[in-house]
């Protein structure tokens, strides 16, 4: 099929190079000396040389998308914002078991190829990607006519990194008095959105408009709030005097704060959570109120604040909150013996029991 023909069926190649063009100083930016090639490649390409100076090496990897965030960017017509949020459902899956990120590929489906809005996602992919020190070495953009509007597309993304074997994190580190640090999330990050979208439906409301809860602000941009990026300050971290006393990390995504807290702690251990040490982000209680719900009933679809959490030496456990800018969410005990209201395990993993306790902070 000729070029003429493929346009015929929906194909905009053009478009797709200059989309292209329009992302390659943003691309570009996020290079370092590791990079081999450029942009515009069949595959992106690291030097690793480095490598050999590790003991036993071992690659991370994590893919992920936004979710259904990306509706609310399509119907205000707003998407240098999304990138950052695909960055950090990667990235900060990968800090969780103590590797740093080395390199990240994007991929973007479409129903049309508009090159500025491609560029402005990608700009803000190669922007996180840059604050965290992640080099963007390749992606793919995929025109879909038929399958997707012409306004709509998703996104996804993959990245991986690297981390000495003796210094992996995880439930086989932590142990009964260990403290579990809190750190605060941006808002939503980019998991509930399905909540988030019928909640405003069922309200009645216009993303593009204001409401008097969020001020001047249109609803849409609210809810755009980009996910926070922890990587880079985790890295350091971890990299620091302080890193050997890290034990384990929850990055707080789809399945809520318990469960994401307990999937990264061994069996037979128990952590208990009080609510009121912190006060989630008003975004939450306003969604909340709106649809008619406690924030007790949505801490296992939302973050409610609590974005990611650290496991660490309870010697230590004041210096490193205070190094992250975090609160002491709890510590760790042994397991009770009635586990009734605990959520012990999830996705698959047989881990530690949590539960929350009390009301949350006003």
């Amino acid at each position: 099929m000729n070029e003429n023909a493929y346009a015929k069926a929906g194909v905009d190649t053009e478009a797709g190079d200059l989309a292209v063009e329009l992302m390659k100083r943003s691309v570009g930016a996020t290079h370092n000396d590791l990079v081999v090639g450029g942009i515009g490649g069949f595959a992106g390409m690291m030097d690793v040389s480095f490598l050999k100076s590790y003991e036993r090496p071992l690659l991370a990897t994590s893919t992920d998308g936004v979710g259904t965030k990306v509706a609310i960017a399509q119907a205000i017509d707003k998407h240098d914002t999304i990138g950052q949020d695909l960055v950090g459902m990667v990235v900060d899956d990968i800090v969780v078991v103590g590797a740093k990120s080395l390199f990240m590929t994007d991929y973007i489906a479409c129903g049309k190829v508009v090159p500025q809005r491609i560029a402005d996602i990608v700009r803000g992919i190669a922007d996180a990607c840059k604050e965290v020190g992640v080099a963007l070495v390749g992606g793919e953009t995929a025109e879909h006519p038929g399958l997707l509007g012409p306004d709509e597309y998703d996104v996804a993304g993959a990245a991986t990194g690297v981390v000495e074997a003796s210094k992996l994190l995880g439930a086989h580190k932590v142990k009964v008095g260990d403290v579990v640090i809190g750190m605060a999330s941006s808002g939503l990050h980019s998991n509930g959105y399905s909540l988030v979208r019928k909640i405003v439906s069922d309200s009645k409301l216009d993303y593009t408009k204001s409401v008097a809860e969020f001020g001047s602000r249109s609803l849409g941009e609210v809810l755009l709030e980009p996910t926070r990026l922890y990587t880079g300050i985790l890295n350091n971290l971890l990299e620091g005097p302080l890193g050997s006393k890290i034990h384990s990390m929850s990055h707080i995504t789809g399945g809520g704060i318990a469960a994401n807290l307990a999937r990264v702690l061994p069996q037979g251990v128990a952590l208990e959570v009080e609510r009121s040490t912190w006060t989630p982000n008003e975004v939450f209680k306003v969604l909340s109120g709106w649809g008619g719900f406690s924030l007790e009933s949505v801490e296992g679809t939302w973050n409610l604040g609590l974005g990611q959490a650290l496991v660490v030496c309870s010697s230590v456990a004041d210096e490193i909150a205070a190094s992250v800018g975090g609160w002491k969410l709890g510590v760790i005990t042994d397991q009770p013996s009635n586990l009734d209201g605990w959520v012990q395990g999830a996705k698959g993993t047989d881990g530690g029991a949590v539960r929350l306790t009390g009301s949350y902070g006003q």
